[in-house]
């Protein structure tokens, strides 16, 4: 029998299907949005739904004779049909899968005789079989809504109170949430409520839209139709008020509006990027070869010494243009391509369009990555974390032996891109779930979701795995997910197993789903941003705050529909911020940020450094994690903090490496404020040892460049030899640098970053301290830095001075920022990120700037709010 059920939970893994909404709107509530008319635009006898949801489900008129467009509006004077030419899939499958509903329509009836009820939006087959109605019944409105509590004709329906219905144009909304409950609004106030027992699992998936009218066209509503919408949750009242304060329609933007637009998305979208990519090296306020910035507007628009570079309205007259289509610039690198010119060229010649002061290369680092992750494999953390959380079980151990471990990019290892699974991944999630099943007891896990014990076929199992399912898989099961776990449980029983043995294997085939091992969304649309789900926000808030699956008070609260009212999200994030699992989170952000789990691998040279050993290199790393947890949350200090903080934990080996006396046996808290040579991040020996054996300048200032500061350098020419010279007498690091430094050929890149490790050279490769180095030359720890985006550096005389400067960098307090956020969302940022990162990070410094404060912002903006959808046809 195993190898039989075996068989079936292969078929179920392969089998089973993701669909689910998304939408699109703007100045209205959005998370749920299915379908949405509006009739702001003639398309004839076409009714286009502009809801942004995949294939869009079109109406059309079929007597449009009888229907006029007026002023916005759709105006049915007569009997006529206005219906979608195929089902209503997409509604009906998202409204399963959710159990809730809203309905929206601003209307004007025509008179207030209209019975029958007189359809005004339908979901149905004919007059006695629909999935959902919205009608007149003369004087009032009633809403027939098909659930296993009600009968196929939508029955008992739910009615707005009578002579409650004004022929004046009125905002109506019906809502039904996930547990039964139903309200009718008009003008945003509640006027009705009522209960819908039971799931719309018997929706019928073959019943098409109609608006003013039935299948049967024998039920007319005759009126003025503003704007329709269909939702897969219940608009809280906050959500109708708002739509209501919104309006009937909403004003299309002008031809001027739209050409400035378009200039803008152009500057963002191609200029910009260009810029950053290919003219700032030499061109920016720093370096500004032949006196020309053109990183900031009012200079690229001054020029330099050639005067004027750019002739807005004129490529042909430009400079600029001359320069780059001829090859002549970027000087010593490739030239332009095609297209890169081509975006130029239509830049100029529209106006030049520069809508924003300055330009950050740094934004623009990532360009041509996507900007949404919708699909990210579960880290092993995460899945140590999830199976913890989910059935109990600690599988830390095996799960470390068996899975291949997970690797960096773009500095994290929770990098969506890079999380692929391959056969090995596969067999060990196979062999893990073997492992977590026999060690659970299934009978009290099933016990969690029903009482009964019963190996049946009918609904009592089905109900079982949709509940075991919705806990295991974070989110409603949707029908042919039901039917393939259910069908494990089938096969059981017809090979002679008991309840026991079909709970066990179907809970072993969910934990090798995909929903299990992904964290999936159903981001299926055009493109377009659209706020995410309930359960997919709350697999967001958790993930992000956590590293684990959403716990039972985040999955209620998503049940009910509540993590729509931002003020329960918030509460839901300062309550889980007390929970120690957000510390172990941020722990492993700062390990991830630093490479600490290099250490374990680094061997330097033996000879150069006869002290280093395994231990202490263990050491070292829990030095900065101990730290870090002393500044972020013993002392919920601002995250800049960390580079200049006066204390530190070490064992006696380290302390004793640091030349520091030591304080016991063991790991010890020392106060910093007397040695001066210490304190801060930069002077842990964990991120010393980035710059390697010779503590190299160029390793050290790159990673205070793009770690802290956020900063940009392109890769140096192929001609330019990368090998420094070894250290002699008279020729230290700092020699060798300023060196390159002097270099025409190496300057203007080496001194955006090299002086930034000036003021580190006192300490060694592992990371002693020493006021000379092997060969007797006298070491320096003064220099400057230059922060990405100005024109002069700043000065400073030791290293602790240099760490004042960096904690107090608003440049850094922002990088911090960013660094956070990619580790939030798994994946870098992009350009079109960056507006709503700026509002995080202002959000953040405005509450105190610390790491609870930042990751509350990151919670609560839109780029986990929200979700930017894929293109599915």
């Amino acid at each position: 029998m195993r190898h039989l059920v075996q068989f079936r939970i292969l078929v179920t893994l392969v089998c089973v299907a993701f669909v689910g909404p998304v939408s699109l709107a703007a100045d209205r509530v959005e998370r749920g949005l299915l379908v949405r008319y509006d009739f702001s635009e003639d398309d004839g006898q076409t009714i286009v739904d502009r809801g942004g949801v995949g294939k869009p489900l079109n109406l059309v008129i079929d007597r449009s004779s009888r229907v006029r467009r007026s002023g916005g509006a759709l105006v049915v004077e007569s009997s006529s049909s206005i219906a979608s030419t195929e089902p209503a899939t997409k509604i009906i499958a998202a409204v399963k899968k959710s159990n809730a509903i809203s309905v929206e329509a601003w209307l004007k009836p025509a008179n207030r005789s209209q019975a029958g009820p007189a359809r005004i939006v339908s979901i149905s087959a004919d007059t006695s079989n629909r999935n959902l109605t919205l009608g007149q019944d003369k004087d009032l409105y009633d809403v027939r809504l098909r659930a296993t509590g009600s009968d196929n004709n939508g029955l008992p329906s739910t009615s707005s109170p009578k002579r409650s219905l004004q022929t004046r144009l009125t905002h109506v909304v019906f809502t039904r949430d996930a547990r039964g409950k139903a309200l009718i609004y008009l003008d945003g106030k509640r006027v009705a409520s009522k209960t819908v027992k039971g799931n719309f699992r018997n929706w019928d998936n073959r019943q098409r839209l109609f608006l003013a009218n039935e299948a049967t066209k024998d039920r007319p509503w005759l009126g003025e139709l503003h704007r329709v919408a269909i939702y897969d949750r219940a608009l809280t009242d906050k959500d109708v008020q708002q739509n209501f304060a919104a309006g009937s329609r909403a004003e299309a933007a002008s031809a001027k509006e739209r050409m400035v637009d378009a200039n803008i998305r152009l500057f963002d979208r191609h200029v910009a990027p260009l810029f950053a990519k290919h003219c700032l090296e030499c061109h920016d306020a720093a370096i500004k070869q032949g006196e020309l910035d053109l990183s900031h507007k009012a200079s690229a628009v001054a020029g330099g010494e050639s005067g004027k570079v750019v002739v807005p309205g004129n490529a042909s007259q430009s400079l600029l243009w001359e320069l780059v289509s001829s090859d002549d610039m970027p000087k010593d690198r490739p030239p332009l391509s095609s297209d890169e010119k081509d975006s130029l060229r239509k830049w100029i010649d529209s106006g030049a369009t520069w809508p924003v002061d300055a330009i950050d290369p740094a934004v623009y680092l990532n360009e041509g990555q996507a900007g949404e992750v919708w699909l990210q494999r579960l880290t092993v953390n995460e899945y140590i974390a999830t199976v913890r959380s989910a059935v109990g079980v600690e599988i830390a151990t095996e799960a470390r032996q068996i899975l291949p471990p997970d690797l960096r990019a773009d500095g994290f290892n929770n990098t969506a891109y890079n999380l692929n699974i391959d056969l090995k991944h596969v067999e060990a999630y196979n062999k893990l779930a073997e492992i977590i099943v026999g060690r659970m007891d299934i009978l009290e896990f099933a016990g969690r979701f029903s009482k009964s014990r019963k190996l049946s076929t009918d609904d009592t199992m089905r109900d079982h795995v949709a509940a075991m399912g919705k806990w295991l898989l974070r989110g409603p099961l949707d029908d042919q997910e039901i039917n393939k776990y259910s069908g494990i449980a089938t096969t059981v029983a017809s090979a002679g197993g008991d309840f026991k043995e079909a709970i066990g294997y179907i809970v072993q085939a969910m934990l090798q789903s995909p929903r299990f091992v992904y964290r999936i969304e159903y981001q299926h649309g055009d493109g377009s941003s659209r706020p995410v789900d309930d359960y997919e926000l709350a697999s967001r808030i958790s993930y992000i705050l956590w590293g684990a699956p959403p716990d039972e008070a985040l999955l209620r609260a998503a049940d009910k529909g509540e993590l729509s009212d931002r003020n329960v999200v918030e509460s839901h994030v300062q309550r889980m911020l007390n929970d120690p699992r957000t510390m172990d989170r941020s722990q492993e952000f700062v390990s991830q940020w630093l490479n600490l789990g290099r250490l374990a691998n680094l061997r330097p040279n033996a000879k150069t450094f006869p002290n280093w050993d395994a231990q202490l290199a263990a050491d070292m790393q829990q030095e900065t994690l101990a730290y870090f947890k002393e500044v972020v949350w013993t002392q919920n200090r601002p995250l800049s903090d960390l580079l200049n903080t006066q204390v530190t934990f070490a064992t006696p080996a380290l302390a004793r490496h640091y030349g520091i006396k030591p304080t016991g046996k063991q790991t010890a808290r020392y106060d910093l404020s007397k040695v001066p040579s210490r304190g801060g991040l930069l002077t842990q020996a964990s991120v010393l040892t980035i710059g390697g054996d010779e503590a190299s300048m160029v390793s050290r200032g790159l990673f205070v460049l793009n770690d802290l500061l956020r900063g940009t350098i392109n890769a140096p020419p192929p001609c330019v030899n990368t090998v420094p010279p070894p250290t002699k007498t008279g020729l230290t690091q700092r020699g060798i640098a300023e060196s390159r430094i002097a270099d025409n050929k190496c300057g203007v890149c080496h001194t955006r970053f090299e002086p930034l490790a000036f003021g580190l050279e006192k300490f060694d490769g592992i990371g002693a301290y020493h006021e000379t180095d092997e060969h007797g030359n006298k070491l320096r720890d003064d220099g400057e830095v230059l922060f990405p985006g100005t024109a002069k550096p700043v000065a400073y005389q030791n290293s602790a001075e240099l760490m004042d400067l960096l904690a107090t960098s608003e440049r850094v307090r922002q990088s911090l920022t960013w660094k956070v956020t990619q580790f939030a969302l798994g994946r870098p940022l992009v350009a079109e990120d960056a507006p709503i990162v700026a509002k995080i990070h202002q959000a953040a410094q405005q509450a105190g700037g610390t790491y609870a404060d930042l990751i509350t912002a990151i919670v609560m903006s839109d780029l986990v709010q929200r979700a930017r959808t894929e293109a599915i046809q």
